[in-house]
């Protein structure tokens, strides 16, 4: 079985993204799970490319896509992704769309294909924070997100689909107003570890 997990590079004035952190240091192989990483570019629409050209390429079993969001506390496992862009900040390329969608014609949402409760049940038992979360917002995360599940429905892939946001890291949230949440980075790669796993019954 193979599993590919995406993770995005820094933006906003960031130094460091801790969705890619993370991704790049899982372990090649998890069990007879093989674990595919790609960086994607925070960037509408180029983004949700990469990681097209990521399944074309690894032809994976699932992937999960996993990005920031600055002020969670905890890992949140995305249900649901809508067909709307509106941004706060310009993408990596300074684009900034607003109320436009994701894909003219396209559902007005997806729902996750990866076991997206399981997931939540599992990272929660490693004693890290974690819950489902049913808005992934109107940035890239939720473009890249849409994206990909429009890609498995309309090629008809034989491939589970989600996304994992994941919280700051100590060193970014040190910066930023006090009592901003974070998580240590080895935390949020284990809990990828079990998502992986959970993904596909373990």
């Amino acid at each position: 079985m193979k599993i590919l997990l995406t993770g995005f590079t820094p933006f906003g004035g960031e130094k460091k993204n801790p969705a890619w952190e993370a991704v790049r240091r899982l372990p090649d192989q998890l069990g007879d799970i093989t674990v595919l990483k790609e960086n994607i570019p925070t960037a509408f629409g180029a983004a949700s490319r990469a990681v097209e050209e990521a399944v074309c390429r690894y032809a994976p079993d699932a992937v999960i896509c996993v990005g920031e969001a600055g002020g969670r506390a905890q890992i949140g496992i995305e249900k649901v992704a809508i067909n709307y862009r509106n941004a706060a900040i310009p993408d990596n390329l300074g684009v900034r769309p607003q109320d436009e969608p994701v894909c003219p014609g396209g559902p007005a949402a997806y729902f996750a294909t990866i076991p997206v409760r399981a997931i939540a049940e599992a990272v929660c038992a490693q004693g890290i924070p974690a819950a489902v979360s049913y808005s992934a917002g109107t940035y890239v995360c939720n473009d890249t997100f849409y994206g990909l599940m429009h890609l498995i429905s309309q090629k008809g892939l034989p491939v589970k689909g989600g996304f994992i946001h994941v919280p700051y890291l100590p060193e970014q949230a040190a910066g930023k107003a006090p009592g901003t949440p974070s998580m240590a980075l080895e935390l949020v790669v284990k809990a990828l570890e079990t998502a992986a796993a959970a993904v596909f019954g373990g």
